[in-house]
């Protein structure tokens, strides 16, 4: 009796998971489907759909679109597949899309400037600036195509850097019926100190007025400089904001200006002496530049040592003129 009781048990379990099987077999409608053809099958849209499961339904969307399809669509069409247990789980419509590699405008400016890397006196490609002529819209292609655009044909002016070139996607039905054609400038660019802000001749560069980015290479005629380099320099002449720097642009700042009235001094062990003068030019720290001593209505050499002030090295028309200042009794004379 145990035995049969246990049998009946068994029998009863396994049947249970007979039914249990059954039930997860029966066709569901999925609420979401992404298919890689032009055609939409039943198996994309329904679970367990068994042997109808490549039957084609439906157009696909576009590469890399979305669309969605009504249940009662999709009932229809699979009325003739014995599908009448489908259970749609409450379903109005079924999202379909469908799947693609998709080609950026980054992709396309790369591609092109790799093609023109090293090609008519053009520099390494991640130094080549390309700008199309008009928007590039993502371009869909099929995912199984994994391959590189290849170069069709290409043509370029060196000195303007206008270009044509047309590319090839090999396994890409896309690529036969729409030209990847593309037309515009390549320029060769490197990277410089460029300002960011205008500058009035003689305004002092300050750090926050330099950046580093990248310009065109004809830009930079003379002799480039770093960020670095051009900070406490000032402009000679007007410089507008954007501008890549070059050495010739900038010069040390000038802290005494034409004309102004600056302190002349002499100095030897043991004596100082400084008179008032006007310089006759402008002058950076360090520069020479002429200086009238109004004492003597002499002009001498003077070296500038800062702002209203200059230095002469020896001693000249300027000592002489201020010794009969100094007193005798004095061992270390001092002239103000």
């Amino acid at each position: 009796m145990t035995r049969i009781v246990l049998a009946l048990v068994m029998v009863a379990a396994l049947g249970g998971e007979a039914i249990a099987e059954t039930g997860q077999a029966a066709p569901r409608l999925k609420e979401l489907a992404a298919v890689t053809s032009e055609v939409v099958r039943i198996g994309d849209l329904v679970e367990n759909a068994g042997a109808s499961a490549d039957v084609p339904v439906f157009r696909a969307p576009d590469l890399g679109q979305t669309g969605a399809v009504q249940v009662s669509r999709i009932a229809e069409a699979l009325r003739p597949y014995d599908m009448d247990t489908l259970d749609t789980g409450g379903l109005t419509e079924v999202v379909v899309t469908r799947l693609s590699r998709a080609l950026t405008a980054h992709d396309i400016t790369d591609r092109i400037a790799r093609a023109f890397a090293g090609q008519y006196n053009f520099g390494d490609a991640h130094n080549l600036a390309i700008v199309l002529d008009r928007d590039v819209r993502i371009l869909h292609v099929e995912p199984s195509v994994t391959g590189d655009l290849v170069v069709a044909r290409m043509h370029v002016e060196p000195r303007t850097g206008r270009f044509d070139i047309g590319f090839e996607l090999p396994g890409s039905t896309l690529s036969r019926r729409a030209a990847l054609r593309f037309t515009g400038i390549v320029t060769e660019t490197v990277e410089a100190a460029a300002l960011t802000r205008s500058l009035k001749p003689g305004e002092i560069v300050k750090a926050s007025d330099v950046v580093v980015a990248r310009r065109p290479k004809a830009e930079l005629r003379g002799d480039g400089m770093a960020a670095s380099q051009a900070v406490g320099l000032a402009a000679r002449v007007a410089l507008r904001n954007g501008q890549a720097l070059r050495t010739e642009d900038l010069i040390k700042p000038q802290v005494v200006q034409r004309n102004e009235a600056v302190t002349i001094s002499y100095q030897v062990p043991g004596i100082m002496l400084t008179v008032r003068g006007k310089a006759l030019e402008a002058g950076a720290l360090g520069d020479v530049v002429g200086v009238l001593n109004i004492q003597s209505n002499r002009t001498v050499q003077a070296t500038v040592t800062g702002p209203g002030r200059v230095a002469i090295a020896a001693a000249g028309p300027l000592l002489a003129a201020a010794t009969a200042a100094v007193p005798n009794d004095s061992e270390t004379p001092r002239t103000q």
